[in-house]
């Protein structure tokens, strides 16, 4: 379980450098373009806006594991140990419902949208729009990974599968 963990972290950040490489290039050869021809692409734009909507929602999932999104601990340092476990339960519940909400929303937002076509690259919507189900869904798999250490200690899982304090330098508030 431990190596498709693994397996699945690493093409979660393989995907995000692919597209992220994908966006330098295009950006840079519109750049490159513009100068030396005086033409630019007239899709590039748009294909670099689509590339962050997706690695926006696609890196979601990696920096929930590390504990990267915003988080205030004011309650969870006021309570006991055992009320500590509950709270981070609850918010690791609540988290899961709300994704798959998200998921839900988004296929039906996304199936709404499948025959409109982007203006430059005249491509369905659809194809724009998916990065939501799948980010979130992303979303579910990451926090289901870390759930049981994060409910039990506070810990996040760093990147190189060590934990790593909710805040950094260990000061929580």
């Amino acid at each position: 379980m431990k190596r498709l963990e693994t397996i699945f972290v690493a093409l979660n950040g393989w995907a995000l450098i692919l597209m992220l490489s994908a966006m330098t290039l295009v950006v840079g050869a519109n750049i490159t373009l513009r100068y030396v021809t005086a033409h630019s692409l007239p899709w590039a734009d748009e294909a670099a806006r689509y590339l962050m909507i997706w690695m926006t929602f696609g890196g979601a999932g990696l920096v929930l594991r590390t504990g990267g999104h915003v988080a205030i601990t004011n309650l969870q340092d006021a309570l006991p140990s055992m009320g500590q476990k509950l709270l981070r339960a609850g918010i690791a519940l609540g988290l899961l419902v709300f994704f798959g909400f998200m998921v839900y929303v988004g296929i039906q937002y996304a199936q709404r949208m499948q025959y409109q076509v982007t203006p430059a690259l005249r491509m369905p919507f659809l194809y724009v729009y998916a990065a939501m189900p799948v980010g979130f869904a992303l979303l579910i798999a990451h926090l289901l990974l870390i759930a049981r250490p994060f409910i039990m200690a506070g810990d996040y899982k760093r990147m190189d599968g060590a934990t790593a304090d909710p805040l950094p330098g260990g000061a929580n508030g």
